[in-house]
């Protein structure tokens, strides 16, 4: 078990580091939390895992996409048929230049 416990001075540094003006409050409140998270990751740490294959997540992940199979399932005077204009092969399309 690690004996390193954060300070409210270290946490006074790590907020000037990032800019945080923090009352004497919170730097005492998050130093006490950062301990607590501390304190766990040590028991997490005493957990004998040396037989426990190692995993990209905890949960099975299943793609919910379909198989990316080029399909066509229209014709092109389908499309046309359902165009403003066209020249019976592409759309007509007003001029913009």
């Amino acid at each position: 078990m690690s004996d390193v416990k954060l300070s409210t001075d270290e946490v006074a540094k790590v907020a000037s580091l990032a800019r945080l003006d923090l009352s004497e409050e919170k730097k005492e409140l998050f130093a006490g939390q950062l301990n607590n998270i501390l304190s766990y990751m040590d028991k997490l740490n005493e957990i004998d895992t040396k037989d426990v294959e190692p995993m990209f997540s905890p949960v099975e992940h299943t793609t919910v996409l379909r198989k990316d199979v080029v399909t066509k399932e229209h014709t092109r005077d389908e499309i046309l048929a359902n165009a403003p204009d066209s020249d019976g092969q592409y759309f007509v399309v007003p001029r913009i230049v």
